[in-house]
């Protein structure tokens, strides 16, 4: 809608006409509809009177002390006083009663292991022979197995094929002897080349094998 640019001064066009028109409701149509209604007649109650003597005679009952309704709060809802006593006295006399009964039956079967049980003869029993024992002692490693403490004719070859391999018995002795030189280089040998079947420094089939491999047999 347009609006003046002067405020107290009328517009040139038309005056604007209100499109639509609200009237108020009228709110006393109800109250006019219960006029026409007939009157309802009035219901009237009866009144009866009670019969005197015919009740029976009521007792008072004792007041309730405040020690009985302390009593009364102390006990749980759902709970038997003296309840669980009773269950844990059961309880204590039924494992008494099962404990004695077990011992009796270990008793007994004691006894009749014992009764059971063969009795010593009394003659000595014979002493087994002892049985021949090789002469010689089988080693660990193999036969034919190295170490220190060892000499003769094995040990120089193996003291001759040490010095064909670099760094490891350099120099080295083949008097025929297996001293503690020897065993470094046969340790150091062994850990170099990953010789793992013997033990450190003993001469045994794994090493014999993997030496003789790089020696020319």
């Amino acid at each position: 809608m347009p609006t003046p640019s002067d405020r107290g001064v009328p517009p040139d066009g038309p005056p604007i006409e209100p499109i639509r028109v609200l009237r108020p409701r009228r709110t006393d149509a109800l109250a006019e509809l219960l006029k026409d209604l007939p009157p309802r007649p009035a219901v009237g109650y009866e009144s009866i009177a009670l019969p005197s003597g015919t009740e029976p005679a009521t007792e008072e009952l004792p007041p309730v002390r405040d020690h009985d309704r302390g009593r009364d709060r102390d006990v749980p809802r759902g709970r038997v006083p003296g309840l669980r006593r009773t269950a844990i006295a059961a309880a204590v006399t039924a494992a008494a009663v099962i404990g004695f009964g077990c011992a009796l039956l270990l008793a007994d079967r004691q006894e009749s292991a014992a009764a059971a049980a063969p009795q010593p003869s009394a003659t000595a029993p014979a002493t087994p022979a002892p049985t021949p024992t090789a002469s010689g002692a089988t080693d660990p490693d193999g036969p034919g197995t190295l170490r220190e403490g060892d000499s003769g004719p094995e040990v120089r070859d193996l003291q001759e094929r040490l010095r064909h391999i670099p760094n490891v018995y350099d120099d080295g002795s083949t008097d025929g002897t297996y001293d503690a030189t020897l065993t470094a280089a046969v340790a150091r040998f062994q850990l170099w080349y990953g010789i793992r079947g013997d033990e450190d420094g003993v001469y045994g089939d794994d090493t014999r094998r993997d030496l003789e491999s790089r020696t020319g047999g």
